[in-house]
């Protein structure tokens, strides 16, 4: 009887608080609506886990709208279809309103596209107890507008607002301080406020920033875009970085970046100009800041010797776990046994190094032998950089480093840089290199091998004490790894074996245009067993080739990886002619099918496509080409593409039998206000959704 009754229970029998907890564990979204359709216990319980809700419908059909989620405290309204356009420009906009303040009734995070002022006040008036509310927007702003009067209907509808998040909301700098100063009590409860936008063409100045935070003096989360270049009138300097500090002394993550920083620009070494900021200044902001833990400060401009500041950093914010850097020269500059600068900074898990002139291998040592706890480090533009160092960092941080990115570093192309990462090749689970194939330089074969002794170094103080005895080992000491010999991945030792990224998830690549990604995998990427997801990022100027050398980019090569379900193809900063190329060039519909060739071949269950762009027609458009072979990934069930499309390329989606999911997105600055043309208009959008939404879906 016993063995009876034990055969007839299930899960279901659990109490529904443990099920729940079972549930809310799973972390696939498909998954999790998979466990919703086992019963209507199990559908309710799945519901109710749910915290976070982002719609994806389309306007039209308010009947979809689901009342099933009770608990939902954060709604995203961003991506509804048709995508960027306005709620208030609806048939009955009210209604729509309406529905969805029923069907969330208990919201506390709101995300929704403002694309005019009747749109904020059409949503926010549904949430007024809101605390969170991200703005997205990359429609230009609407002329008829004053400064500040769409914050400012925000903050009359949402008066408990606590966080205000406007990095993805195109607007104007000077927007943002006469809000905040109409609204004192509220700009004095707000505890989070990200207005680092690449949209702000000059950044904020120097009285802004100052205004900004003398307004939110309870700031704990503070990012803004600068202007910190010397040359424009009211650029950030000395004065207004101390404000910072002064006004807002409970900071705990600090972020300013000159605007020029968000673009990506490639670029290494020392700018023309020294910012306006010295390394007193540095020292007296951080110690007005004992709770910071994360900080980002990207100059775009010289700051010489600013090694003493991060010592002074170290030890007046010793909860500091993230840094991230650019243009600070002098950071680590060890001289024999002394570590200094950023590399007293034993706390840190994660570092990013951006053009850094001076940073050279014994420094980039330094940082290894000092901040130990390391997970992520990024570096970019720091041309004096080479193998062996980043080698030894590496096996330095053999037990920790697990996120790596290494970009526009002159001596550290593609071959050169998986070299050096044996160490961690085992362990390693995001990487970002650069797709440089110079086969003009080949890894150095010398008797110095390509990593330095880690024997001549001390693992707790540095270099040995003795300064005579250091001197001698560095002259006799001989370079641990030989390039005739594998680092053997299963122990810390040598020996040959197959090169192989166990435990690789994440894969992003730079690459430029015209070059070929076939030779990634003879670079020694060859080996990915668990790599799922890679962002590929294309970029240049097609204008200035005729055309590519080869027939097709590589893409099928990618074959290679089988665990490959999701891919970021970004063709944005390609550059070409859109409409009739000159005689003896390519046109961007061919410079498409040039890189989409072989994406068929993939097994893709998501793709995210950003078309190249002609910049003097402002123009990102799906070409015939490109339609054609994105049809061939039969697997996809979601597509993303960054741009526009005419509705009948459209049509060639839907012989994807799997496809479930497929929207055009123009997130780019600043996104085509014609929507009445062919490739942008609602109901061009809505019949390919609902031709979508009729076929039968397998499973």
């Amino acid at each position: 009887m016993a063995m009876a009754a034990a055969a007839g229970t299930t899960i279901s029998d659990l109490p529904d608080v443990i099920l729940s907890n079972i549930i809310a564990a799973v972390s696939d979204v498909r998954s999790r609506n998979s466990a919703a359709l086992a019963c209507r216990k199990w559908c309710l319980l799945e519901r109710a886990t749910r915290a976070a809700v982002s719609l994806r419908g389309n306007l039209r059909d308010l009947f979809m709208v689901p009342n099933c989620f009770p608990s939902v405290s954060a709604l995203d309204l961003s991506l509804l279809s048709p995508w960027g356009h306005p709620l208030s420009s609806a048939s009955d906009p009210a209604l729509i309103a309406h529905v969805l303040r029923h069907a969330f009734p208990s919201l506390s995070s709101l995300t929704f596209y403002a694309r005019n002022l009747s749109s904020i006040q059409l949503v926010a008036s549904q949430w007024r107890s809101a605390e969170h509310v991200k703005l997205v927007r990359w429609h230009q702003r609407p002329q008829v507008a004053a400064a500040g009067d769409e914050l400012k209907m925000l903050f009359f509808e949402c008066g408990r607002l606590k966080s205000l998040d406007l990095s993805s909301f195109y607007c104007w700098t000077d927007d943002v301080p006469p809000a905040l100063e109409a609204y004192p009590s509220l700009a004095s409860n707000l505890i989070r406020l990200d207005i680092l936008n690449p949209s702000f063409s000059e950044g904020f100045k120097s009285d802004e920033i100052k205004a900004i935070t003398k307004s939110c003096p309870n700031l704990i989360e503070f990012k803004a875009a600068c202007r910190f270049d010397p040359r424009y009138i009211g650029f950030v300097g000395d004065e207004a970085l101390v404000s910072v500090s002064v006004n807002c002394p409970k900071l705990g993550v600090l972020h300013l970046a000159d605007t020029s920083a968000l673009l990506n620009a490639r670029g290494d070494g020392f700018t023309a100009e020294d910012a306006s900021i010295n390394v007193a200044t540095l020292i007296e902001a951080f110690s007005g800041l004992p709770l910071l833990e994360e900080l980002v400060l990207d100059i775009c401009n010289n700051v010489r010797d600013s090694g003493a500041a991060f010592e002074v950093l170290n030890s007046r914010c010793p909860k500091l776990r993230k840094l991230k850097l650019g243009f600070f020269h002098g950071i680590s500059m060890p001289i024999e046994s002394k570590l200094n600068g950023v590399a007293l900074c034993q706390g840190l898990k994660s570092l990013s190094i951006r053009n850094v002139g001076d940073l050279d291998d014994m420094g980039l040592i330094g940082i290894g032998r000092g901040c130990c706890k390391l997970a992520e480090f990024k570096i970019h533009g720091c041309s004096k950089i080479t193998m062996r160092g980043m080698r030894t960092l590496a096996s330095l941080l053999r037990k920790t480093l697990v996120d790596v990115g290494v970009s526009c570093c002159s001596n550290l192309p593609a071959r050169q840089c998986l070299k050096a990462l044996e160490p961690i090749q085992d362990r390693i689970e995001r990487l970002h290199i650069d797709c440089i194939w110079d086969s003009g330089q080949e890894l150095e074969d010398d008797s110095d091998g390509v990593g330095f002794d880690l024997n001549c170094l001390d693992q707790d103080n540095g270099f040995d004490d003795d300064d005579d005895g250091m001197s001698k080992a560095r002259k006799r000491c001989k370079y641990s790894y030989d390039l005739n010999m594998e680092l053997d991945v299963n122990s810390n030792g040598y020996g040959n074996s197959v090169r192989t990224w166990d435990k690789l998830e994440y894969l992003s690549l730079w690459i430029a245009v015209g070059q070929l990604l076939t030779p990634l995998v003879e670079a020694g990427l060859d080996h990915c067993p668990n790599l799922e997801e890679i962002r590929i990022k294309v970029e240049g100027d097609c204008r200035e080739m005729s055309r590519p050398r080869e027939r097709e980019f590589g893409l099928s090569m990618l074959v290679n990886y089988p665990k490959l379900w999701k891919m970021n193809l970004d063709c944005s900063d390609t550059i070409g002619y859109a409409h009739t190329a000159p005689s003896g060039q390519m046109d961007l519909s061919l410079w498409e099918r040039f890189y989409l060739i072989g994406v068929g071949h993939l097994n893709l269950t998501e793709l995210d496509y950003w078309p190249p762009q002609d910049r003097d027609v402002n123009q990102r458009s799906l070409s015939l080409p490109a339609a054609g072979l994105l049809q061939e990934c039969f697997g996809l069930r979601k597509l993303f593409i960054h741009g526009t499309a005419h509705e009948h390329f459209m049509m060639f989606l839907l012989r994807i039998t799997e496809l479930r999911d497929v929207q055009l997105r123009e997130d780019y600055y600043p996104a085509p206000e014609n929507d009445m043309s062919t490739e942008m208009r609602a109901d061009s959008c809505s019949r390919f959704e609902a031709a979508l939404n009729r076929r039968r879906i397998s499973d």
